[in-house]
């Protein structure tokens, strides 16, 4: 079985291209004993062109889609060495995003299913992000976790009562989410982010300080050049709703501390120390209020996983520290997080989520599929 996957919720244009190896129509179980390949996983990035205005514009990211997408799906075509009569099913996000940006991904996608006469699968983009630790770090790998797995995982299914309930940690530019997953394609929104998302508040902060954009990778640079031996900071900035009796996230408050900071100390701005310990310290802060949630949520929901997924858990210090924490207060706890290749928006996991929603024998009509800017997993 072939599955084609477009994903173009933001500034990616990513198409890719998977085979499902001994799959058998109507038996779900052959996911988990399947082999899947990525025969192509093409992603087009727009984080130059956009980098000079500090942030996505919609409008251009959108026309810079239609002129990439053709593009990135030919190679990806060439790459899997694949005509198009071999697609057995499209796999398309549809939200949420920037819908200027959707809307580009779904008609290309629904002129593809017209014209090949496959079935087609709308994915949540969400979604698509917890579904990124089922991918491996290998394009040949067997379905199931593979990578960045800890606790007491011995190989069981994705389906096992030995794995759900999950807390899954969304945390990108855009969004912030605890997610209660009962069961693949079964979800609950504990909390999420109030106003800025973690990604948005490096963006943010990374302005403020003179770092290019993308803020996270640059605020991580930073952050890591630091030496801190002996331990010499003398930054400190608040930790937003840490404490709160509640799962929702808000990180406006920690970019206006630095704001305030930046302000009152602007003589140091261009000292590198200084732009060191802001990053550090920013970067900490955020961290600290992830883990923190995410480990509250697992304990008060009896979870027996932890899954992460988005562009932020790329970031190194956040998975040595989860891991850490994890080990150190939940070590009976299973914990996932995805290749850092697949942190990122790409199409492989938008693949992977449309399969197991083909898999519970869920249909589409074709004109009914619409780009929602502002959809909900729940």
């Amino acid at each position: 079985m072939i599955i084609l996957a477009i994903e173009t919720s933001c500034d990616d244009t990513c198409v890719a291209m998977l085979e499902i190896r001994n799959w058998k129509p109507r038996r779900k179980a052959s996911f988990l004993r399947g082999r899947l390949e990525i025969l192509s996983n093409v992603v087009s990035s727009q984080v130059k062109l956009h980098a000079k205005y500090g942030g996505v514009w919609p409008y251009l990211a959108k026309r810079e889609h239609q002129k990439n997408l053709p593009v990135v799906f030919k190679k990806t075509l060439k790459e899997a060495r694949l005509l198009l009569g071999k697609i057995d099913l499209i796999s398309v996000t549809v939200g949420p995003g920037l819908e200027p940006c959707l809307w580009v991904g779904i008609n290309f996608a629904k002129e593809l299913a017209k014209k090949l006469k496959v079935p087609i699968i709308p994915v949540n983009h969400i979604e698509a992000h917890i579904a990124a630790n089922f991918i491996g770090g290998n394009s040949k790998f067997q379905m199931g976790p593979s990578r960045g797995l800890g606790g007491r995982w011995a190989g069981r299914s994705p389906n096992s009562k030995n794995f759900f309930p999950a807390v899954c940690l969304v945390v990108s530019g855009g969004h912030t989410q605890l997610i209660l997953m009962t069961n693949i394609g079964k979800y609950k929104i504990l909390g999420e982010t109030r106003d800025d998302a973690a990604g948005e508040c490096f963006d943010k902060v990374a302005r403020i300080l003179g770092l290019p954009y993308p803020g996270g990778p640059a605020i991580e640079r930073q952050a890591a050049t630091l030496n801190l031996k002996p331990l010499t900071l003398n930054l400190r900035l608040p930790r937003p709703m840490i404490y709160q009796k509640n799962y929702d996230f808000s990180f406006s408050g920690l970019k206006t501390a630095v704001l305030y900071e930046a302000k009152d100390e602007m003589f140091k701005m261009k000292d590198k120390r200084y732009i060191q310990e802001m990053c550090f310290e920013v970067q900490q802060a955020i961290i600290d209020v992830l883990i923190y949630k995410t480990l509250k949520a697992t304990k008060e929901y009896k979870a027996k996983s932890i899954i992460l997924g988005g562009g932020v858990t790329a970031n190194d210090e956040l998975r040595k520290q989860f891991k850490r924490v994890i080990k150190t207060q939940l070590p009976n706890t299973l914990y996932l997080m995805p290749n850092t290749s697949f942190c990122t928006d790409n199409a492989a996991m938008v693949a992977v989520a449309g399969y197991f929603h083909y898999l519970e024998g869920e249909k589409s009509d074709l004109e009914k599929i619409k780009a929602n800017a502002n959809l909900r997993l729940e």
